[in-house]
């Protein structure tokens, strides 16, 4: 008897409503990196690139620039850069939604990184220029 009712128990406690809140979030972007991405980081929404004034957001491979005023969003760099050599400019990570809206201060705060050519990427080919 004793089994029984500890039998009935125990079907009882397994069909009554488990809430669970546990929730995981892993959100590691590396295998979208661009091969002239700067090494070191396993997660990068934005790369700023002083030497150019440009964003370039790493999830949908697009360049942000000023052009005419606007914000301009490319599968590629404008025209006026298309020899620019992103393997070798300085790249800063930054992990801000829309970091174009403080343009003003990372121009200011990244002025210093112009010309820096030490930065290392994550493939870095020896005199390859990217489009």
């Amino acid at each position: 008897m004793k089994k029984l009712l500890f039998l009935t128990l125990l079907a009882a406690i397994g069909f009554l409503p488990n809430k669970s809140d546990a929730q995981v979030s892993l959100s590691v972007n590396i295998g979208s990196q661009p091969a002239w991405g700067p090494s070191g980081y396993d997660h990068a929404d934005y790369y700023y690139m002083p030497d150019i004034e440009s964003y370039y957001y790493v999830p949908t491979r697009q360049f942000i620039y000023l052009s005419n005023g606007n914000w301009t969003f490319s599968a590629g760099l404008p025209p006026r850069y298309r020899d620019y050599d992103l393997y070798h400019g300085y790249k800063v990570v930054i992990n801000s939604p829309e970091p174009y809206r403080y343009y003003r201060d990372h121009r200011v705060r990244y002025a210093r990184y112009r010309s820096y050519r030490s930065q290392p990427s994550s493939l870095q080919p020896s005199g390859a220029l990217c489009r």
